[in-house]
């Protein structure tokens, strides 16, 4: 074990890029790693627990159910199958084999991500729609809802939304449209907190279901995430993924989450046997989803958010050029802008890889590299890093003296 422990310190960095998977996720507050210990010595029937913690997010964003899943991603392959499979606990086995029911999911042209390899992995067929003549430079106009309506055909099995601040056309015109076609809306919404109000803002839209991440803005383990929306829904997504390992005439799951009256026997396991979650990941993301509800995250967020006023202060001092895009909330961070000149002959993708390269290692936001950004988020920082990020930063920006 302290063999582990020095390697692990060995390959550490310092995260001011913010709770991205690549390093790691969230810092979980010390309540949610208590709450993962104390579930660690009990045994429970995970539908029970998962029945339990259903209640209780369907409470925090006003749906029907809930589901807590191995990662935003887990929560959209689930998603994806209760839409195609409903109770047909047939289909379920059949998955991924989508012949002879419809599977297809319409989805905008600019809304195809990486992360929607998890809604094809059911076998799902995603049949794009738009055209978003804005970043073509060929015109003004985006996705508009008459292109998923005449996109609508026998296969249509429902509408994949990826959100961000910029989607179109808006979610709750999608919905309303979804809602007169008969389509089940499935809403990524992975990243799309803060602030908080969202948890309910977003299904509030009319979408059928909805995913969140549960190691990014939630701070619970990376590997957890959210499921919410129907609980018709939730149903199918829990019986595809919990374990389906017991007698028939001995199975009595909790009626709140599963609805045997609809299912004829018990399906085999589900294609989101693979996507399983821990008793502690359970109990340790509940926690932590109602540390964010009750605001509890708002304090340390305004202090980190100090520490990047104060670092600029210092670059500033350096002479190295920068900028602090305050937060609209006290739930959001404060995020730090440095501009890259090219003058010097470095771009800001040669200093993000100097960065990386240091000792200690940081690493920064690289969502601004085309631009010659290099971005400082606070969310995963700690305060004795500080000296260590602001000393890095002057050794590879600071001008050299003339």
């Amino acid at each position: 074990m302290d063999r582990f422990l020095n390697e692990l310190r060995d390959v550490s960095v310092i995260n001011a890029c913010g709770p991205v998977t690549r390093l790691g996720g969230s810092v979980m507050p010390p309540e949610v790693l208590q709450a993962f210990c104390d579930a660690a010595d009990q045994a429970v029937l995970l539908d029970d627990l998962q029945a339990a913690a259903s209640r209780r997010i369907a409470a925090l964003t006003g749906t029907e159910a809930g589901l807590v899943t191995a990662g935003a991603s887990a929560a959209l392959t689930l998603g994806a199958a209760a839409i195609l499979c409903g109770h047909d606990t047939a289909r379920m086995d059949r998955l991924p084999d989508c012949d002879g029911f419809p599977c297809e999911f319409l989805v905008a042209r600019d809304q195809r991500t990486g992360y929607d390899h998890a809604v094809r992995a059911t076998g799902a067929r995603l049949v794009e729609v738009g055209i978003n003549e804005q970043i073509s430079g060929a015109g003004v106009r985006r996705t508009e809802i008459r292109d998923y309506e005449s996109a609508i055909g026998p296969q249509t099995a429902g509408i994949l939304y990826t959100l961000s601040t910029d989607s179109a056309p808006p979610l709750e015109d999608v919905a309303a449209m979804a809602r007169e076609q008969n389509l089940h809306l499935l809403v990524d919404a992975a990243a799309e907190l803060p602030p908080r109000s969202r948890l309910r803002e977003i299904p509030a839209s009319g979408a059928d279901l909805v995913a969140f991440s549960g190691g990014k803005a939630i701070c619970g383990p990376q590997s957890t995430g959210l499921l919410c929306g129907k609980r018709e829904l939730i149903s199918s997504a829990a019986l595809q993924m919990l374990d389906m390992d017991d007698h028939p005439d001995l199975w009595t799951p909790p009626p709140d989450l599963i609805d045997v009256s609809r299912v004829t026997g018990m399906p085999r396991h589900g294609i989101g046997r693979a996507m399983k979650v821990s008793k502690e990941e359970i109990a340790a993301l509940m926690t932590a989803l109602e540390m964010l509800v009750s605001g509890r995250f708002e304090p340390l967020c305004c202090e980190q958010n100090v520490w990047i006023r104060d670092l600029a202060a210092v670059l500033e001092e350096r002479s190295i050029a920068c900028r602090v895009r305050e937060p609209l909330s006290d739930e959001q961070p404060a995020v730090l802008e440095i501009p890259v000149d090219p003058a010097t002959g470095r771009t800001a993708r040669d200093v993000c890889r100097m960065l990386r390269q240091g000792r200690p290692s940081v690493h920064v936001g690289h969502a601004g590299l085309s631009e010659g950004l290099l971005l400082i988020r606070p969310e995963c920082l700690q305060a004795a890093q500080m000296p260590d990020l602001t000393d890095a930063l002057c050794r590879v920006l600071q001008p050299p003296a003339e």
